[in-house]
């Protein structure tokens, strides 16, 4: 069952529900290590996403909607993550380019593609307590079930368990990457925001999934 722009068009539905939900979480993880602010952030470039959808076309295509999501995160979300988001999905867009529908094979292009934007834009590695500590297990997940011939619904539930993982994963890290790499020793302890956020949009995806 290949996944088509309505696919898309419901993941950024749904993201932009659960981040509203989530904002005061994201706030209040990111007030412990950071400047208290992701979760207004990323819930008003969501909500300007959302209001953006109805304006493509019926037959958009899974590129045209990631598209449409990098640039109006990039001019509406501020701090790092609207560049980093802004990144991951623009480098999405491009990397399903010209396909109507997307296969296993298509979806982990996508998932890398947006994995390897963000470390482009954000110098970061696995394990430096951000966004790519959540990221790079999903990619590593998907491919896995690609790999073994598992269809998109099981790769995107495969790659949305990872980043819960991933996500967890950082709590005892010491970050060495932006404003959290100030407090050393005092970042442990923390989910880093920016994987929170990430296993949100990717259980997103699975749950669109699930519905399309």
């Amino acid at each position: 069952m290949p996944l088509t722009g309505a696919w898309a068009t419901a993941w950024m539905t749904l993201s932009a529900q659960v981040v509203s939900a989530r904002r005061a979480e994201l706030n209040t993880l990111d007030r412990d290590i950071g400047d208290g602010d992701h979760g207004e952030n990323m819930d008003r470039g969501f909500e300007a996403v959302a209001g953006k959808l109805d304006t493509l076309p019926a037959e958009a295509s899974p590129a045209d909607v990631l598209k449409l999501v990098a640039t109006t995160l990039i001019s509406t979300v501020g701090g790092a993550s609207g560049p980093l988001y802004g990144t991951a999905f623009l480098k999405a867009a491009i990397a399903v380019g010209g396909l109507d529908r997307l296969d296993p094979q298509a979806l982990v292009a996508l998932l890398t593609a947006a994995r390897d934007g963000i470390v482009l834009r954000g110098k970061a590695e696995l394990g430096d307590k951000t966004m790519v500590d959540a990221w790079t297990p999903a990619v590593i997940a998907a491919a896995a079930v690609q790999k073994d011939g598992g269809d998109v619904v099981a790769l995107l539930r495969a790659a949305a368990e990872a980043a819960d993982r991933g996500a967890v994963a950082t709590e005892p890290l010491v970050a060495r990457k932006g404003r959290a790499s100030y407090l050393g020793e005092r970042a442990r302890g923390h989910r880093d925001p920016g994987a929170e956020s990430t296993r949100l949009l990717l259980r997103a995806a699975a749950d669109a999934a699930d519905v399309s």
